[in-house]
């Protein structure tokens, strides 16, 4: 890191985290839109768990905030940088230092670490205190699109970018380690606002997989708001009674839609409504 710092300084190296970024959000955001949204459309159409797209306008406010989240996610990565040269984190090269075991060790700690913060501070700003200064340009898309992945307001942003400060300070920390964690993440966060469920109907019957969340999940805190807080998995939302009381029912209902069923969309109160033929 050292000697990439010293060739290209902190300006070229944000541009480089920045490109970085912008490329990650085109190939998994752009790719899941282009797979799932176009080219797959007609064929997946029953999968659409509001049984509408949003509108134009509101995939373009997510493109907006996503690029103005990347300036934010590019600072973090300097501040890191920063701290990494200056000695005042645990984030190493060599894979040696602390064997393949630690490492991928470190992979799980950081994505399960990650999953409490996010859950936490994700609770937080849906304080009435916090809400409108914090989430609720991520919560203006209802209905949201891939591309909505990353679009958050500015000081979100920056909550969203400490789990790598934070995490580099706690334990040791391999670059590839981080690697996996931001491919893992990705894609989650991707999947998560992909609006179309593509797991099987059994998932959340098996003790196997059901500790894991769904699109539906996420989907529905984009509609209701006030309920299914969780990232990857659904340990805090089990174990803090936040997830929807309608969770299992609706993810079910979708996931077991064929091309000849009928969309249903649950409103606030739990009952079902048609909403496309």
């Amino acid at each position: 890191m050292e000697e990439l710092l010293s060739k290209v300084g902190y300006t070229g190296f944000f541009g480089i985290v920045w490109g970085t970024l912008f490329i990650r959000y085109v190939l998994f955001a752009g790719g899941a839109f282009l797979i799932v949204w176009v080219f797959l459309s007609k064929k997946l159409s029953h999968k659409l768990i509001q049984g509408k797209k949003p509108e134009s306008e509101r995939i373009w406010h997510e493109v907006k905030y996503s690029l103005i989240t990347f300036f934010i996610f590019a600072l973090s990565g300097i501040f890191t940088a920063w701290s990494q040269v200056n000695g005042y984190n645990f984030i190493y090269e060599k894979v040696s230092d602390y064997g393949i075991a630690y490492l991928i060790f470190s992979i799980f700690a950081l994505i399960f670490l990650h999953d409490t913060y996010f859950y936490w501070t994700h609770r937080m700003m849906h304080h009435k205190l916090l809400f409108k200064s914090f989430h609720l340009v991520h919560h203006k898309s209802t209905n949201p699109s891939p591309w909505a992945a990353f679009s958050f307001h500015p000081l979100e942003a920056i909550v969203e970018a400490g789990i790598i400060p934070l995490a580099s300070v706690l334990f040791p920390l391999h670059q590839g380690a981080m690697l996996v964690f931001f491919v893992y993440m990705t894609s989650l966060n991707v999947l998560g606002h992909l609006s179309y469920e593509l797991f099987p109907s059994w998932f959340l019957r098996s003790k196997f997989t059901n500790w894991h969340n769904t699109t539906t999940h996420h989907n529905m805190h984009h509609k209701y708001f006030n309920c299914n807080y969780s990232l990857y998995f659904n340990f805090w939302d089990k174990v803090m009674g936040t997830n929807h009381e309608k969770y299992k029912e609706t993810f079910e209902e979708v996931a077991s839609r064929t091309p000849n069923s009928k969309d249903v969309s649950y409103q606030k109160d739990g009952t079902k409504e048609t909403v496309a033929a």
